[in-house]
């Protein structure tokens, strides 16, 4: 498990009328990398960025691009970002014929591999899966629905994040487990405390409205602290 929490705020929160300002501010705030959903429509209703998009933003930042794909045809988008230089890609598990033959594609290429799974997809799917792979990114939420007000997080984000975990260490994987899907200021401690170490930032935490982007840096910087507190304890009590 990794004490450093990587911190990948969505793209698709941030001023699209103005990415280039948007990814600056982020590059000041020290962010780790940009998250990047790219959804066809089909697999989830949303499209927020074109791939042109994508590529044009890719000259404009150092940043690491995690790249998030929601597709029905996997291939393509991975052939595509692949094309544009990207550091990581995930796609997911339920649109995945061929799982083991995407990740070890994208590997080829040095570009680290990601497997998403939608909330109710259990982890044990991917039991066999967890040695090959980079990163587990786990949906909180149904894909594609974060501009639904009603879409709440899953009640069981917790205890799944806790079971991926279980699992990753049972294998002594150096897995990550990423959370992606109302990741807010109030869930993140025990997100964090339960074993993700990626979290994507969006209109819940680093965006949230009401506040200054300052302030909710300072506000996200607090919560993973207390988060890591928490882990740390639960560990020496397990001693």
């Amino acid at each position: 498990m990794m004490d450093k929490i990587v911190l990948s705020p969505s793209i698709m929160c941030a001023d699209l009328l103005n990415l280039r300002e948007s990814v600056r501010q982020l590059e000041q705030a020290g962010v780790d990398a940009l998250h990047i959903d790219v959804i066809d429509a089909r697999f989830s209703p949303s499209m927020p960025l074109g791939i042109d998009t994508i590529s044009k933003l890719r000259s404009v930042t150092d940043l690491p691009f995690d790249i998030h794909i929601m597709a029905v045809n996997n291939d393509w988008f991975v052939a595509e970002m692949l094309a544009i230089g990207v550091q990581q890609i995930t796609f997911h598990y339920e649109s995945a014929r061929h799982l083991d033959r995407l990740v070890n594609l994208i590997k080829r290429h040095g570009v680290k591999a990601g497997v998403a799974l939608n909330p109710a997809t259990p982890a044990e799917n991917l039991r066999y899966a967890l040695a090959e792979i980079d990163c587990i990114l786990l949906m909180l939420i149904n894909p594609g629905f974060a501009g639904d007000s009603g879409e709440s997080q899953v009640s069981y984000a917790k205890n799944k994040v806790a079971e991926v975990r279980a699992m990753a260490n049972k294998q002594r994987s150096d897995c990550a487990i990423q959370v992606d899907g109302r990741v807010s200021l109030d869930s993140i401690p025990e997100l964090v405390a339960a074993g993700a170490d990626n979290l994507v930032l969006g209109s819940t935490s680093l965006y949230q409205q009401g506040f200054s982007f300052e302030q909710n840096l300072q506000r996200l910087h607090q919560a993973v602290s207390a988060g890591l507190a928490a882990r740390a304890a639960a560990g020496e009590k397990a001693l």
